[in-house]
């Protein structure tokens, strides 16, 4: 063979694709999913739901593009202490949801920065209200709509779902375009509280004083009667929707005796109700193992109760 004939023929083979590998012939269940992620949702983001303050509090929706019908929702509030976070950072806690097929909105609102308490739970109960008023907009089940967050998320959470409108937070909610009944407004469904604050009082002095809470509340002459009319504590009564609480029994941030109580109350009101608490656990951060059983006790909480 001449030899420009052999280069050709080297060539050839060098340049000719590969044929693919037994290994990458199919792709795993998990790769699957995460590839054809796209195709099932459709992303909203930054949607201003509420104007106060001089700010726009802005949320994101993923919203099932290949459903027909309303979907359940979660409603999800990112921690930080009301003074430091973004909806951004925790966009991995709301994945499992978008893995198990549901919508989510994900919520920012008004730092201790932007406007001391009460005004995060002004927006937590606002947000609740543009999620309902926008239902069809977002395919949104507004009886299958369950909200959480994570510290002083799992704080808004609590707010969004415990709190009445009698309170008088939702009057700002017409600066976002809510104009609908409160009578319209359904009860959640259930809420899922990660390691929330539920008795902001108890953490401006004495030993569980925390500075971030501190900083939220502010120095008005008030402060105790505020700290206490934005604590989920102050509202416990019967015919709350079941809550599941989860927390580190070793918090060092939001003291572990804070949910306790607010299982103890919600108890003895005859709310359905659970603690699952991560022995040894502190503020998140937990292991994986430990979120495998966070996850299959909030899978068997849902279910439970219908969602």
């Amino acid at each position: 063979m001449r030899k420009e004939a052999v280069l050709a023929l080297a060539i050839s083979l060098l340049t000719m694709p590969a044929a693919p590998s037994k290994a990458f012939a199919q792709l795993s269940s998990t790769a699957e999913w995460a590839t054809h992620a796209q195709n099932q949702y459709q992303v909203a983001a930054n949607v201003t739901y509420l104007t106060a303050t001089g700010y726009e509090s802005k949320l994101d929706v993923y919203r099932r593009r290949d459903a027909t019908a309303p979907q359940p929702t979660l409603i999800f509030f990112h921690g930080g202490g009301w003074v430091v976070g973004t909806k951004e950072a925790s966009f991995m806690s709301i994945m499992p949801w978008i893995e198990m097929g549901w919508n989510v909105v994900n919520v920012e609102y008004r730092m201790a920065r932007v406007a001391p308490a009460p005004a995060a739970v002004e927006d937590a109960l606002c947000a609740l209200r543009f999620v309902v008023a926008q239902a069809k907009t977002y395919g949104v089940d507004v009886n299958r709509l369950v909200v959480a967050g994570e510290s002083a998320g799992g704080h808004l959470a609590l707010a969004a779902g415990m709190i009445p409108a009698s309170a008088g937070f939702t009057n700002i909610c017409a600066a976002g375009g809510f104009a609908g009944s409160e009578n319209a407004v359904p009860k959640v469904a259930a809420i899922i509280n990660w390691y929330g604050i539920t008795d902001v009082h108890d953490m401006l002095a004495g030993p569980n004083a925390r500075s971030y809470a501190v900083q939220w509340v502010g120095g008005s002459a008030d402060r105790e009667a505020v700290a206490k009319s934005v604590s989920p504590l102050t509202y416990v009564r019967p015919g709350l929707p079941p809550i599941l609480s989860i927390q580190g029994d070793a918090d060092p941030i939001v003291p572990y005796s804070q949910n306790t109580r607010l299982r103890d109350a919600l108890t003895k009101a005859g709310v359905t109700n659970e603690l699952f608490t991560v022995p040894g656990g502190g503020h998140g951060n937990f292991k994986a193992d430990e979120r495998t059983k966070i996850y299959v006790k909030i899978r068997e909480f849902l279910a439970r109760n219908g969602l």
